[in-house]
């Protein structure tokens, strides 16, 4: 069935993989996007009647009210991801990230259906060998988790609202960025050949791109289902640690030489395994795996040039 889609941040990193599916699959689609990183990967979505696009700020309630008017599903992508990022501008990631959220849920009415991105990194450090559930306790230890985790607070007390809690994505996008970790260590491997890795023991999990966005496609097509609830999605398959990573990366290229830093800090100090089980049992699987985003992103670092490709 079609539906209004209203998304912000629609041409970063994520949005710029889902708006495609979601204008192919009959929607109609409008994107509020400041474009800050100047990209154009929404320029082949221009053909389509059913997409419009805004450019404006998602903090700003007289840009917001008029798009939140016509919409039954939001879709709210705008933020600054990452830890580097998040440290570096403090007030921009807490009037992104939570405030810009906290208006979306003044002003939409209780009937509009919100399905957001949140993050795994708000588990912080859990505990060894046992996987975080969507039960477990919330520790998030860095500035970009803490407002992620406030914003999840907002929309499921809201309701009629969906809480994606993402591994560490990976994998090509129209809107590239290379400062995501498997993206990056590939990247070294592709172009140096090395890299040095500190704290190579702490662990996270993974999940490309695109199933992100079949993820945000089975919540719309399932979302009674789902409704009000918080879901981890990632691969149940790569919940690895930084060093494990690298060796996956040095059997696709083997000439890829990596070491740890006897010294050193990582600035990202999230360490745990997570399960996936419960998105898993109400019908969605991921089917890309990391191996095919390794060898996808190889391919593509022959196109970009790292310069121009980060959030950091």
């Amino acid at each position: 069935m079609e539906s209004n889609i209203l998304v912000t941040g629609g041409a970063g990193y994520l949005g710029s993989t889902l708006v495609p599916e979601l204008l192919k699959l009959g929607h109609r689609v409008t994107v509020l996007d400041n474009f800050m990183y100047r990209q154009n990967s929404l320029l082949d979505c221009c053909s389509f009647e059913s997409f419009d696009v805004v450019k404006g700020d998602a903090r700003d309630e007289d840009v917001l009210r008029p798009l939140l008017k016509k919409a039954d599903y939001i879709i709210p992508l705008a933020a600054l991801v990452g830890a580097p990022l998040c440290s570096r501008d403090k007030i921009g990631t807490i009037t992104t990230n939570r405030d810009a959220i906290a208006s979306i849920v003044k002003l939409s009415s209780r009937t509009q259906r919100i399905i957001m991105p949140t993050t795994n990194s708000g588990y912080g450090v859990g505990q060894k060998g046992v996987h975080c559930t969507e039960e477990t306790p919330l520790n998030p230890i860095s500035l970009y988790g803490k407002t992620k985790m406030e914003a999840e607070k907002l929309i499921l007390e809201r309701g009629n609202a969906v809480s994606f809690r993402l591994a560490t994505v990976f994998g090509t996008s129209p809107r590239m960025r290379i400062d995501l970790l498997v993206n990056d260590f590939t990247y070294r491997a592709a172009k140096e050949r090395f890299v040095v890795v500190f704290e190579g023991h702490f662990k996270r999990n993974y999940i490309h791109v695109r199933d992100v966005a079949r993820a945000f496609v089975h919540a719309i097509g399932n979302f009674d289902s789902l409704n009000s609830e918080a879901f981890n999605v990632g691969l149940s398959g790569a919940n690895l640690s930084k060093i494990e990573l690298c060796a996956k990366i040095k059997e696709i290229v083997p000439d890829f030489v990596f070491l740890e830093a006897p010294v050193g800090e990582d600035p990202d100090k999230r360490d745990y395994i997570v399960s996936n089980a419960k998105i898993e049992k109400r019908g969605f699987m991921p089917s890309h795996t990391l191996e095919q985003g390794i060898r996808e992103l190889i391919k593509g670092y022959t196109i970009v040039l790292n310069s121009r490709y980060g959030n950091a």
